[in-house]
C-alpha cells in the first residue's frame, strides 16, 4: 500500500506536539509493511526530502494553512498514492479530496477544536470518506455536533513508543536521571503538557500546597505555555510556597527519561481530554497515573486498577488525598504502577494503533 499523510504541522517537532508524536508513531509501525510517505512543513536547516525509519518524509513551504494545502497537493500530485490521511484539518482535507477525488481520505481527529459546530464544518466533515478519532468520548461529542457523519465514524485509540517508554531498569538509573533533572525531594509529582487556562496546572499547585504539609514533596512540570500565564503560575506558586521545578518544553525524545526520574504523574486537566496520551506514556513507564475523571481519559485509566480517576477534579484536595494515600503506602503504588505497564503493553501500542488504521485503508481501498 502506497500511503500518504498529510502533517499539520513540523515533522520531527521539538517538544511535545501530540499530533505529531502520533503521526511519527503510527508511521514508522505502518513502514514496516507498506511505503509511507509525510507531507509536513518546511524546517530551516532540514533537507526538503528525508529518510527516516523507513518513512519518506517531504517538507514543503507553509505560508499560511491555505498555502501549505496547495503545496501539499501539488507535491501529492507528483506521485500515486493508495490512501491519504489527513490529521486534525478537515479544511485541507476537504480540499485535498476536492484534488483527489478517486483516491481514499481518511480524517483522523485528535480533539475537538477544528471541529466546531456549524453546517460550513459538517460540510467539510462530509467530504472525508471515513474519519477516526481517537477515543469513543471524542466520537459521542463529534456525533452529538454532526449526526450525518457518526456513521463514517470509528474509534482508534492512540499508543506509546513501548520500547523507550518503560520503566528504570535499575535504581542506578532512576538516581542518575533524577539528578539529572534536580529531582531533589524524597516524593516527586510529574505534570507534563501545555501550560494553559484549562490544563488545572493552578489546580495541581494548590494540591502540591496541601500536600506539602504532610510531607516533603516536589513538583516537576514539564512544558511550556504563554510567557504571561507561566509568570502566573510561578507567582501561585511562590505565593503557596510549592517546592516547584519548571523545566520548560523537554524535546519528546528525552521526555521518557524524565518519567522514570519521578514518583507520580498527575493529569489535572479541567476541561474535555479527547484522549491525554501523557497518561499512557507515564502508565509505559511503570509511574502511578492521578488524572482527572474526563473524557477519553476514563477509557485509559481503570480507577484503583491501572490508576486514580479524580471525580472532584475542580478542588485540589482531592487530588492531595489521591497522592497522600498513595505515598503512604508504597506497595500500593507499585502495584499500580506495574498495572499500568501491563494495560499499555497490552492496549496501547503504536502497532496497535496501525493495524486498526490499516483495517480502514484496506476496506477503502476495496469499495
Amino acid at each position: 500500500m502506497k500511503i500518504a499523510m498529510v502533517a499539520p504541522e513540523k515533522l520531527p517537532l521539538p517538544g511535545n506536539g501530540s499530533v505529531e508524536i502520533c503521526i511519527l508513531g503510527i508511521a514508522r509501525e505502518l513502514a514496516l509493511r507498506h511505503q509511507v510517505t509525510i507531507i509536513s512543513r518546511e524546517i530551516q536547516g532540514l533537507p526538503a526530502t528525508e529518510q527516516l525509519d523507513g518513512i519518506t518524509i517531504q517538507r514543503v513551504p507553509a505560508p499560511g494553512s491555505v498555502g501549505y494545502t496547495k503545496a501539499a497537493i501539488r507535491l501529492l500530485s507528483r506521485h500515486t498514492y493508495d490512501v491519504i490521511q489527513v490529521d486534525n484539518r478537515p479544511h485541507s482535507m476537504a480540499t485535498i479530496k476536492r484534488a483527489f477525488p478517486n483516491i481514499p481520505i481518511v480524517l483522523y481527529l485528535h480533539s475537538l477544536t477544528f471541529a466546531q459546530p456549524g453546517p460550513s464544518r459538517l460540510a467539510l466533515m462530509r467530504k472525508a470518506d471515513w474519519i477516526a478519532v481517537n477515543s469513543h468520548s471524542l466520537r459521542q461529542r463529534l456525533g452529538r455536533r454532526f449526526p450525518l457523519v457518526q456513521r463514517q465514524m470509528s474509534v482508534v485509540p492512540l499508543g506509546a513508543d513501548l520500547t523507550r517508554f518503560k520503566p528504570a531498569e535499575s535504581s542506578e538509573e532512576r538516581l542518575r536521571l533524577r539528578k539529572q533533572y534536580g529531582v531533589t525531594k524524597p516524593l516527586s509529582i510529574l505534570y507534563v503538557g501545555r501550560l494553559i487556562p484549562g490544563k488545572g496546572v493552578d489546580i495541581l499547585i494548590r494540591a502540591m500546597s496541601l500536600l506539602q504539609r504532610q510531607m516533603s514533596v516536589q513538583l516537576v512540570v514539564a512544558g511550556k505555555g504563554p510567557p504571561r500565564y507561566v509568570r502566573r503560575l510561578r507567582d501561585l506558586a511562590l505565593k503557596q510556597k510549592v517546592h516547584v521545578s519548571f523545566r520548560g518544553q523537554i524535546n519528546h525524545e528525552h521526555i521518557d527519561q524524565l518519567y522514570r526520574a519521578v514518583d507520580f504523574l498527575v493529569c489535572p486537566s479541567q476541561k474535555h481530554e479527547a484522549f491525554g496520551l501523557v497518561n499512557v506514556e507515564a502508565m509505559a513507564s511503570g509511574l502511578p497515573v492521578i488524572a482527572s475523571d474526563n473524557g477519553g481519559i476514563r477509557e485509559i485509566i481503570q480507577s484503583g486498577t491501572n490508576g486514580y480517576l479524580v471525580t472532584n477534579y475542580r478542588h485540589p484536595r482531592s487530588f492531595t488525598s489521591c497522592l497522600h494515600k498513595l505515598a503512604n503506602s508504597p506497595t500500593s503504588a507499585q502495584a499500580l504502577g506495574e498495572a499500568g505497564r501491563a494495560s499499555a503493553v497490552a492496549q496501547f501500542s503504536w502497532a496497535r494503533t496501525a493495524l486498526h488504521l490499516e483495517s480502514i485503508y484496506t476496506r477503502l481501498i476495496r469499495e
